[in-house]
């Protein structure tokens, strides 16, 4: 186990590129548990690293891969053995330290959750961070007390992964739902994912009122900007609205009225580094509460070395649902 396969970014004079390279055991990083990684996936901050957009600091070069699952092939700590199937969503990992994109990795024990026994590894990257990201939102409406009976639930950048999952979620749960996305011939597919109706993403583009009609108790928004603006705007009486993506912007050009005047909450929604427990509690929620049957639904398969071809297509809104690579 001298070297192992990774995808290696590394950013010059003309912005970021990446390669596949044979990289030794020893830039795997520090860590108590290895782990032979049999699947990964994308999500939208994988576009952004791959591309070279992400607003954040990246240590270049850097294995990229904000997920991965697999099997530990080697453990110095008691809770894990080798033959443990695990998942790892974010610490840094693809940002900070190595990744996902690789045939190996090696992280403090902490970081993984052993996958649930009702999905294998590749369902497990088939959720993903998105997935993952979602029912954390959706914890986060029923925390604050959003239950079915209170109204219907928006999903923004319902096709996307977050949204696709979310969408199927909470049709499980029993909320009625509302999509919202720039992608309507996705209508048909948002309405098999449990769906009652659709919305164009435009209609929460343009700057938002500070007070709209009240249209939803709650919703799961992934596009920051003038669409959450808008979707505050139109929250019901006591609502809240969970927050974790910035497709549409990092900015937040709306009015404190929905908070002081309808006692609305915006709830950050962080994956990166939720505790443990957090996570445990999020992944055992996936393991009931998350029709199989519609994950592989939106789920597609391609090899691991699409990755780099996928990530401005992630990011241009052009990939529905979910992708898992199979790492070989």
């Amino acid at each position: 186990m001298d070297e192992c396969f990774a995808l290696v970014a590394t950013r010059g004079e003309g912005g970021v590129s990446a390669s596949w390279q044979s990289v030794s055991d020893a830039s795997l990083g520090d860590g108590d548990v290895t782990v032979r990684i049999t699947h990964s996936t994308i999500n939208y901050k994988d576009g952004l690293i791959l591309t070279g957009r992400f607003p954040g600091l990246l240590r270049y070069p850097i294995v990229p891969g904000i997920d991965f699952a697999g099997e530990v092939i080697a453990s110095h700590d008691s809770g894990l053995a080798p033959g443990d199937r695990v998942i790892l969503n974010g610490w840094g990992c693809g940002e900070r330290r190595p990744g996902g994109y690789a045939q190996r990795a090696r992280v403090p024990a902490e970081w993984l959750i052993k996958c649930p026994p009702q999905f294998t590894t590749a369902q497990a990257m088939a959720i993903g961070t998105a997935g993952y990201t979602a029912m954390l939102s959706v914890l986060a409406l029923e925390d604050y007390g959003i239950t079915p009976d209170r109204g219907d639930v928006l999903v923004t950048g319902a096709a996307g992964g977050v949204g696709s999952v979310a969408v199927a979620l909470l049709h499980r749960l029993g909320y009625r739902v509302i999509a919202s996305t720039g992608r309507l011939e996705e209508a048909d597919y948002l309405r098999s994912l449990g769906a009652s109706e659709i919305i164009a993403r435009a209609d929460l583009s343009e700057p938002a009122r500070p007070l709209g009609k009240e249209r939803w108790a709650g919703a799961i928004d992934v596009a920051g900007s003038h669409t959450l603006a808008n979707v505050l705007s139109m929250t019901a009486y006591g609502g809240c609205v969970a927050a974790s993506g910035l497709a549409h912007g990092l900015d937040l050009p709306a009015s404190v009225a929905p908070f002081i005047l309808r006692g609305v909450t915006l709830a950050g929604i962080d994956s990166v580094m939720a505790p443990s427990a957090q996570r445990v509690r999020a992944w055992a929620r996936l393991a009931t509460d998350l029709d199989v049957a519609k994950l592989a639904e939106m789920t597609v398969t391609r090899p691991l070395l699409d990755v780099v071809e996928l990530a401005p297509e992630i990011l241009a809104g052009k990939v529905r649902g979910r992708i898992v690579f199979d790492v070989p």
